[in-house]
């Protein structure tokens, strides 16, 4: 039977560091949604050209790709413009992910951070959820993004609360102490449910 890990997780939990272990050290074919997502608003593509049409030129850069900041500054304060565009995204995304499956044979990632919020559990036989507190959240986050407090806070507050995603999870990854501690859990998923 084919399995499919749907590994998900809040912003800056750790999802990115267990899917390239997944694929080094298991050598697992990983599909990641966000790549998808950029893909889907690449420079003339039909889904781009409805978020400069509603948004307007401002809203592109120079060379015509998507200003990320400036659509973030918009849809991470305003939820009816934030579904407004995912609506446009997601779908393309899971239509991506199928086609993804009809390739692999037995075991592979999907690396989906709103699986749950773009309703894609379908998609998956398994949910890992990768959870730390929301305190190593927006460390993360803001020294990764180089965010101030107030923004970082806004886009982990844009996605379901972890706990939410945990109580849905097969797997919860906790990954509030050491890289060694999470990849060993990691290793114990594997071999868990397989």
């Amino acid at each position: 039977m084919k399995r499919i890990i749907g590994l998900t997780g809040g912003i800056a939990t750790g999802k990115t560091t267990v899917a390239n272990y997944l694929a080094t050290a298991y050598n697992l074919p990983i599909f990641d949604a966000d790549i998808y997502a950029r893909d889907a608003v690449s420079i003339n593509s039909p889904i781009l050209q409805a978020i400069a049409q509603r948004y307007g030129q401002q809203i592109l850069l120079a060379d015509n790709s998507l200003n990320r900041p400036k659509l973030g500054d918009i849809i991470f304060t305003n939820q009816a413009e934030r579904s407004w565009v995912e609506n446009l995204i997601h779908p393309y995304v899971r239509d991506r992910l199928i086609v993804e499956t009809q390739v692999i044979a037995s075991l592979l990632v999907f690396v989906v951070p709103l699986l749950f919020e773009a309703q894609m559990t379908d998609l998956v036989t398994e949910i890992w959820v990768v959870s730390c507190s929301e305190q190593q959240q927006l460390t993360r986050l803001m020294q990764r993004n180089n965010l101030t407090l107030e923004q970082a806070q806004a886009r982990i507050h844009s996605q379901m609360p972890i706990s939410e995603k945990a109580a849905r999870a097969d797997i919860i990854l906790d990954n509030n102490s050491t890289l060694e501690t999470l990849l060993k859990q990691v290793d114990l998923a594997l071999l868990r449910l397989s």
